[in-house]
């Protein structure tokens, strides 16, 4: 119905590509944002994202990058993430992201990332891609709030790409749901920022949609999960439930995103994700033109 109502706003001298998804939440669209954002500023573009900055007290239009961060509660925990990975780059928060997407244009960006953009109408795109995560699928196939789905899996139809990240087993019957839409398949890697946790005994802390993710990551990398410290998406972390994690005795490991949230100098190592192309390089350097 809003697609009927909605003209998308076309901005001229600038490549829109949108990264969404379908589901809510948990499938990985900030680490594709920060490796497209990267790949096309290396590629000598002039790189914004767009932004809604979920989870943030303010309201005003903001435009910042790496060297002129503010408080995640000014701009959201995933632009600042994605401001502190790609230094090259500008991020603009804002409610309205077709007047961002015009405004980035005019202050010299001529490639716009449209960060969680697949349900976003007012903004023309000249590429809609689709995060999926391998191992979640679509869930039960169900919209809100029977399931996770914000629309239906026939909307795949609108992408121009579906963006497969393999982080476990594939889940039954997704090959079939993502029919024909021509794909990229990637793998996350993680690692942890400045240190190790190979046989430590540690707790996790997070605000995360699909917690079960971190600790298997954890896991992986070769440490003891003694504890677990798991709250809502974007969850702000009071002094108290911080107290209580430290409280516990082991190495508390966080996520790149949580990391953002945290108070200055709280103890916490920091597991940082990174996408790696398995298949669909040459496909995607021809749908972004890089």
């Amino acid at each position: 119905m809003r697609s009927l109502f909605v003209r998308p706003r076309v901005v001229e001298g600038a490549r829109v590509v949108s990264v969404g998804n379908l589901t809510v939440g948990g499938s990985g669209k900030t680490p594709v944002v920060i490796f497209l954002s990267q790949w096309a500023a290396s590629a000598g573009r002039r790189v914004a994202v767009l932004s809604r900055g979920y989870g943030r007290t303010s309201r005003a239009d903001v435009r910042f990058d790496a060297a002129n961060l503010l408080p995640a509660s000014e701009i959201g925990d995933e632009p600042r993430l994605i401001a502190q990975r790609c230094p090259a780059v500008t991020v603009w928060v804002g409610r309205d992201r077709a007047r961002l997407a015009v405004a980035a244009r005019d202050a010299g960006a001529d490639f716009l990332v449209l960060d969680d953009g697949m349900q976003h109408r007012r903004l023309a795109r000249d590429v809609d891609l689709v995060v999926v995560d391998a191992a979640a699928g679509f869930g039960n196939g169900r919209l809100l709030p029977a399931g996770p789905l914000r629309e239906p899996v026939t909307q795949l139809s609108r992408a121009s790409l579906v963006w497969l990240r393999q982080t476990a087993e594939t889940a039954p019957g997704l090959e079939a749901q993502l029919g024909p839409t021509p794909r990229v398949v990637s793998r996350p890697v993680a690692h942890v920022v400045d240190g190790t946790i190979r046989g430590k005994r540690v707790v996790a802390l997070a605000g995360l949609a699909r917690p079960s993710a971190f600790t298997r990551t954890l896991v992986s990398l070769g440490a003891e999960v003694v504890a677990e410290r798991y709250f809502p998406d974007h969850h702000t972390f009071t002094d108290a439930e911080l107290d209580e994690v430290r409280s516990l005795g082991a190495v508390v490991v966080t996520t790149e995103k949580d990391a953002q949230r945290l108070k200055r100098g709280f103890p916490a190592l920091v597991v940082r994700l990174d996408e790696e192309l398995v298949s669909g390089r040459e496909l995607l350097a021809e749908q972004l033109r890089l």
